[in-house]
Order: C-alpha cells, then structure tokens, then sequence
C-alpha cells in the first residue's frame, strides 16, 4: 500500500513510485560517497538501471506461454541497459533539495527512458542472440555490467498473497549474485507493499554506513515531503 510520504511526493513532483523509490536510493548513494570522501562530492556517477520491456497484458499460464501463438504470448525477460547518471547533491552551489532531486532523478529516467539508445541496445542484443548465440550475449551482457559499480532494478510481484508448502509467504527479495558491480539494489512489489535488498562488495562498501545514508535520504525526503514548513 502506498505510504503517506511516497503519495506527498508523487502529489509534488508528480512522479511514480518507482522514481521515487530511485530518487531516494541515489541520494542515498550520494550522501555515503560524501561521507565517505568529499573529493566524490562532484564525481560523475552513473547507475546500470535494468528494466524489462516484454509485453505484459495478463497472467497466462505455461501451456499459453509455450504455445507462443503471438508476439505478446513471448516469456521471459527482454531486458535492457538504461545508464543513469546520478544528480550532484549541490547543483550550482545551491543547497540540497530532496524533492528536487527526486524530480532531476525521474527527468533522466524518462529522458533515458524515451531515448533512440534503449531501440538500438535492444536491436543489438537481438542481433547478438541470433546470429553468435545466446552463449555471446551473456557474455556481452556480462562485460556491460562489470563495466559499471551500481546496479538496480525492479520485479512487480504477486498481487495476491502466495504460498509454500502450505504456508503463507509474509514477504520476499529477490538479489542476484555473482555480479560484478561493488553495489546491487533490487527492488519487489508484493501484495502493494514495496521491499528493497541491498548487495554490497565486502571489504569495499560499508553497509553499515550506507544503510545510515538511505535513511537518511528516507528521511530527508519524507520531511520535505510530508511535515510543514
């Protein structure tokens, strides 16, 4: 269920959740490369987003998935590589503003989003899985990510509450692993409630301190958000 703050936000900014949601991680991952170093403070960054661009119009079931009687019945993921660049905490020396940088945040998702570069990433994989195999594109796509440091991306989960075994299923996340970026954030729905897990490198990223800076990035955003001025 959408919390009080997260409907503040879309209200202002009008924005979805899901830029929101990035909004809040990137800033989070701003404020711990300036606590971290204040030399990072003006670094350009940039995030690997990964989004799947398969035709959803319903819930089918295997046998309608197999038949595959038109283009919409295809399963599996078709994802793509969007490459983000984080908005700078301090923009022409101004100070921070939250809900500004959220808005920065959802104007170069879908400025990315709406670009002829996500067609021709898309054409290119296509093209790499047809003629060289599906063995060349993952290594392709294995080089795509060990060339960036943060990865994040999004499942739309269950609707409805599923069980195991007879059991119900309070919660999930879902986290890849083996990959090469030193920071993965992955982000579920499931039955309108919004989890988000977080892989970090050992040794490389204190997850301590980069929890600290989520919520305090959580923090920031709900009180420009939802408290009066």
């Amino acid at each position: 269920m959408e919390t009080c703050w997260e409907q503040n936000v879309q209200r202002i900014v009008e924005s979805t959740i899901n830029d929101v949601v990035c909004g809040m991680i990137f800033l989070g991952i701003r404020l711990y490369m300036e606590e971290t170093s204040e030399e990072t403070v003006s670094t350009r960054s940039t995030a690997l987003v990964v989004l799947n661009t398969r035709s959803i119009s319903g819930y089918k079931s295997v046998d309608e998935m197999l038949q595959n009687q038109e283009a919409k019945s295809l399963w599996g993921n078709q994802c793509l590589f969007l490459h983000i660049p984080l908005p700078e905490l301090h923009q022409n020396g101004n100070p921070l503003n939250p809900l500004k940088f959220v808005e920065e945040t959802q104007n170069v998702v879908k400025r990315m989003r709406n670009s002829f570069a996500v067609y021709l990433n898309g054409m290119l994989l296509e093209s790499i899985r047809k003629f060289r195999g599906l063995e060349a594109t993952s290594r392709y796509v294995h080089r795509t990510l060990k060339n960036s440091s943060i990865l994040v991306t999004n499942v739309i989960g269950p609707l409805e509450k599923i069980t195991l075994s007879n059991q119900t299923v309070k919660g999930m996340y879902f986290m890849g692993v083996n990959f090469p970026q030193s920071l993965t954030v992955t982000i579920i729905s499931y039955t309108d409630q919004l989890r988000v897990a977080v892989g970090a490198e050992k040794d490389f990223i204190d997850h301590v301190k980069f929890r600290t800076c989520t919520e305090k990035a959580f923090n920031m955003i709900y009180d420009a958000a939802v408290k009066p001025n």
